[in-house]
């Protein structure tokens, strides 16, 4: 959304804002400038131990999630869907963005609770994390403010929100209007008829 860590030459000005500068063996900087100051940099002695530290807090990338344990950790969950897709300990890297436009794509109410889904929708919902987050990879990410990738490109990904920032608008399926909810301190977005609380996910 915010935020950019980019690679170029060192002689270029440093952006307000720049908070950290890594020189690179090819005489190029890595920069890592966040305006909003939600980043944050850690440093470890090796590789080794920043895994090691980072095993501990953080789950399966969308990529690598297993099917099996997904479900049951889904399942057993007292907590909502879309709380549960914003941990970072369940799976990695899905934020407030991506787990709206997953649950769009499964048809799955944000706050329907863990322990009423199915195991067939607990896999609708890690295939759905995959296939987002393919999608946006592909297109560059979300710039929504003054995100740009590592190539000083912004993100094209924001053009295809079916759901999230689109509040009254026409849902890009059924034509009803998207709501709006806070769950856990966070905007949800959704469409109530294609994302029914008493009806299973797609």
């Amino acid at each position: 959304m915010t935020g950019q860590f980019t690679v170029g030459p060192s002689n270029a000005t440093i952006a307000d804002h720049t908070h950290r500068v890594f020189e690179l063996d090819n005489r190029t900087q890595l920069r890592f400038r966040d305006v909003r100051r939600f980043g944050s940099v850690e440093m470890y002695p090796s590789e080794t131990a920043a895994l090691a530290n980072l095993g501990e807090k953080l789950g399966p990338e969308p990529f690598d999630i297993p099917g099996g344990p997904f479900a049951v950790q889904v399942m057993k969950s007292k907590r909502t869907v879309k709380a549960i897709l914003l941990d970072q300990s369940v799976v990695a890297g899905v934020g407030n963005i991506y787990a709206d436009e997953v649950l769009f794509l499964t048809g799955i109410h944000p706050q329907r609770l863990g322990t009423s889904l199915t195991t067939t929708e607990c896999d609708h919902l890690r295939t759905g994390i995959e296939t987002i987050i393919t999608r946006a990879i592909a297109s560059r990410g979300s710039t929504i403010r003054d995100y740009v990738g590592g190539s000083g490109l912004r993100g094209g990904f924001q053009n295809e929100f079916a759901v999230y920032g689109r509040t009254g608008e026409a849902c890009p399926t059924c034509a009803g209007e998207i709501e709006r909810v806070v769950i856990g301190g966070r905007s949800s977005h959704f469409c109530p008829a294609c994302q029914p609380m008493g009806r299973k996910g797609k």
